[in-house]
């Protein structure tokens, strides 16, 4: 039986976050589609492409309007955590954060972790969870005024520091732009705390749609259940991004979790990009460039904003048709294959 390879039409979801009309990727990418029920307004804010099986912003087959997860089910075959030094050497330097966490709060953290925060103890590793959470339960629960207070401060603080500060994005335009990760990858495990700040980005997550807000935001902030629910995790960050491994005119960042790869495509000139066959559907979507997408003998093209659906077990080649041709897979593999090398297959 021939294996699926399904052009895909994908809701795009309107937060106040979002970038305006078409100076939004998921807006400029939707409309590459056509659908008698969206296009793009300029003054509206777009967030997010939706690609995948949740209920709320399914995909669908561009051509039956049948959403995915019926198709898939009609054919089942086919970590931000900061080190805790780091984080107490904050607390001792940065007043207006102490201020916000409370003197007494900072000492009883500073004095629960002392000697033990690298430890790889399970016992003390607990214990400097609860510590952590504690302290950032108490920094959740700080006033609104304490807090605006805090944040006007902590701007002017970074702004006596260089140029290099960016404001925007909170009361009193307190924001600061902490990472910049074009062409990076980072894996992030449940429950642990991130944020948006600016740019695009692709995610690839479970099909969910909860999410707990106590940040900067105009919405509900439940501060209770994201402080309870957290991981409180505290390893350095650099063990939250992913070692890319370079295939010929590819780039796979992939986790330890079979249900949670990411694979990105770059650049390939005037070139064929073979994926091998691996025992789990897959999503593509190309960014930039144009090109073909091929799986049998099935050959569809592929422009900026197309997105398809690929069943399992089948071989997928790219082919480049001018030099700026990126895409993006996701997939999820229920048992990974090596080669003679004893690397992974793409």
């Amino acid at each position: 039986m021939q294996v699926p390879l399904i052009r895909l039409q994908c809701g795009v979801n309107s937060y106040d976050w979002g970038k305006a009309g078409s100076d939004s990727a998921a807006a400029k990418f939707a409309a590459a589609t056509p659908a008698d029920d969206f296009s793009i307004q300029e003054e509206k804010p777009y967030a997010e492409l939706w690609m995948g099986t949740h209920p709320s912003n399914p995909s669908k087959d561009l051509t039956t309007k049948r959403t995915l997860l019926d198709l898939v089910q009609d054919n089942q075959a086919s970590y931000p955590k900061i080190p805790l030094t780091e984080i107490s050497h904050f607390l001792s330097t940065v007043p207006s954060l102490k201020k916000l966490v409370g003197e007494s709060e900072v000492e009883e953290y500073q004095s629960a972790i002392k000697g033990q925060e690298t430890s790889g103890n399970s016992d003390d590793e607990e214990n400097n969870k609860k510590a952590l959470q504690k302290a950032f339960t108490a920094l959740m629960n700080a006033k609104k005024e304490d807090i605006e207070k805090a944040s006007e401060e902590l701007v002017k603080s970074a702004e006596e520091e260089g140029e290099s500060f960016a404001g925007g994005g909170g009361p009193s335009n307190e924001g600061k732009e902490l990472a910049d990760l074009v062409g990076e990858a980072m894996f992030l495990k449940a429950d642990d705390i991130h944020a948006y700040l600016s740019g695009d980005i692709i995610e690839c997550m479970a099909a969910s749609d909860n999410v707990v807000r106590a940040g900067f935001t105009p919405k509900f902030k439940d501060v209770d259940t994201l402080t309870s629910m957290l991981t409180y995790s505290y390893a350095p960050i650099s063990e939250q991004k992913m070692e890319p491994v370079d295939y010929p005119y590819a780039t796979l960042n992939a986790t330890a979790y079979s249900s949670g790869f990411l694979g990105h495509t770059l650049r390939s000139t005037n070139r064929r990009a073979t994926f091998e066959q691996i025992a789990g559907p897959s999503i593509f979507i190309c960014t930039t460039g144009n090109g073909k997408i091929s799986v049998g003998p099935k050959v569809e093209e592929v422009k900026p904003g197309y997105v398809y659906f690929v069943g399992a077990t089948a071989e997928v080649v790219l082919e480049a048709e001018d030099e700026n041709f990126t895409t993006f897979k996701a997939f999820c593999e229920l048992q990974g294959k090596e080669d003679a090398d004893g690397k992974e297959k793409l």
